[in-house]
């Protein structure tokens, strides 16, 4: 088993904000791989589905996004999983909307969510799935634009950039990562 975790802002208020790509990448997989429905579990929402004969635990906090360390160290401890078996699907401000990045460890890149899973689930050892949103090009603005929604041109390259995802899960199930973001890639490119 492994656990996919989205990372994001609970409520309406923060649905179509770029800090909530990682809900968004997670709603994708759960609609299109037939994913149970969502329930509340570990202070956040949880969905559970099959690649492979590989069971995944999708996972999106409840919490704020300061906090989403909560949900995914109740998680882990419930299932008695490691940090190797987690994948955190996060809004990256230094890549380009429309690109991703497989990403194992190293540093946390001033990023809230992923600060908090560090800290309280004991280190910076997990996967990562780092989905591009763009910078807005001066410190001073990040906390506005990630807390902004996609502007209408972007809505296109965003949705083919969850659709990818999407689509080549099952690779990402097999642990098929470099393959996976090759994929993705060439989906979005197209």
């Amino acid at each position: 088993m492994e656990i996919w975790c989205g990372l994001g802002n609970p409520g309406t208020k923060y649905l179509g904000n770029r800090h909530n790509i990682g809900f968004m990448a997670l709603d994708a997989i759960a609609d299109d791989h037939g994913f149970s429905p969502w329930k509340s579990q570990f202070k956040g929402l949880v969905s559970t589905g099959v690649f492979n004969g590989r069971k995944v635990l999708l996972l999106k906090p409840s919490t704020f996004m300061n906090e989403s360390g909560q949900a995914v160290q109740a998680a882990l401890s419930f299932y008695k999983l490691g940090l190797t078996d987690l994948t955190v699907f996060h809004d990256e401000l230094d890549l380009a909307l429309g690109k991703i990045r497989n990403k194992f460890g190293g540093g946390l890149a001033g990023h809230n969510g992923l600060r908090s899973i560090n800290k309280l689930c004991g280190g910076p050892d997990f996967h990562r799935l780092r989905l591009g949103i763009d910078h807005p090009g001066h410190k001073d603005r990040v906390a506005s634009y990630v807390l902004s929604d996609f502007a209408k041109s972007e809505i296109d390259t965003r949705d083919d950039m969850l659709n990818g995802m999407s689509r080549y899960a099952d690779l990402l199930a097999k642990g098929e990562r470099d393959l996976f973001q090759t994929r993705v890639s060439e989906y979005i490119a197209r």
